[in-house]
C-alpha cells in the first residue's frame, strides 16, 4: 500500500494522471494546480472543458487556500454529513484556471477514506477527482467496470482496492453561495 501511495505521488508531481480509489467511486486524478494535467483529464474523459471537475483535500484546514471566502454554513455541513459530500464554493483560488467553472466556483470534498486522505496528505496539494469513465457513460461502481480505454490512458493505476466489489456511490453535491444560499445538486 505504501508503494501505491509513493508511486501515485511521484506521478502526480511529474504532472501525470492516476486512476485511484476515492471515498466514493474510482477516479481520475491529477495535480489540481497543473493546467496541462487537467486538460489531459478532459481529453481522456472526452469531456467539454466547460463542465467542471472537483478536487479532494485531506482536511478542512486547507479549504481557505483554495476558496476566497468560505460560507459559514459549510462548516456545519461538513461536520454533520454522514456520507461523502462535495461542496461547490464561490470564488475559487490557487487552482488551475481550466478546473474552475466559468462562474468562478469549485467543487471540493474533504475525504475521510484512508487511501485518498493519505494520498492528499503526502501530495500536500488538492487532487482532481472525477469519475473514471468517458463523459456521458455510466460511472463505474467498482474497478472491474472501468473501461480498458480509460485504464490505458493514465500514467499509473493504483492497485489498492481493485478487488473490492462492493458497489460505490458518488458523493452528494451542494452548491453554496455567499450569504449561506444552498442549492442541492445531487442527494
Amino acid at each position: 500500500m505504501q508503494e501505491n501511495l509513493k508511486k501515485a505521488v511521484e506521478v502526480l508531481r511529474a504532472g501525470g494522471i492516476i486512476l485511484y480509489p476515492t471515498d466514493t467511486i474510482w477516479g481520475l486524478g491529477c495535480d489540481a494546480s497543473n493546467e496541462s494535467a487537467v486538460k489531459r483529464i478532459y481529453e481522456i474523459k472526452q469531456r467539454e472543458e466547460t463542465k467542471s471537475m472537483l478536487v479532494l483535500i485531506d482536511s478542512t484546514a486547507k479549504l481557505q487556500a483554495y476558496v476566497k471566502e468560505i460560507p459559514e454554513i459549510a462548516w456545519d455541513l461538513i461536520e454533520l454529513t454522514t456520507k461523502p459530500l462535495t461542496i461547490i464554493y464561490p470564488e475559487a483560488k490557487n487552482l488551475a484556471k481550466n478546473l474552475v467553472a466559468e462562474d468562478g466556483t469549485i467543487g471540493i470534498r474533504v475525504t475521510n477514506e484512508w487511501f485518498s486522505k493519505k494520498l492528499c496528505e503526502m501530495f500536500r496539494a488538492p487532487i482532481v477527482s472525477t469519475s473514471a469513465n468517458i463523459s456521458g457513460e455510466k460511472p463505474p461502481t467498482s474497478f472491474g467496470e472501468i473501461s480498458q480505454e480509460i485504464i490505458n490512458a493514465v500514467d499509473y493505476v493504483v492497485e489498492y482496492r481493485q478487488d473490492d466489489v462492493m458497489p460505490a456511490q458518488p458523493s452528494s453535491i451542494v452548491k453554496l453561495g455567499l450569504g449561506n444560499v444552498i442549492e442541492i445538486i445531487r442527494k
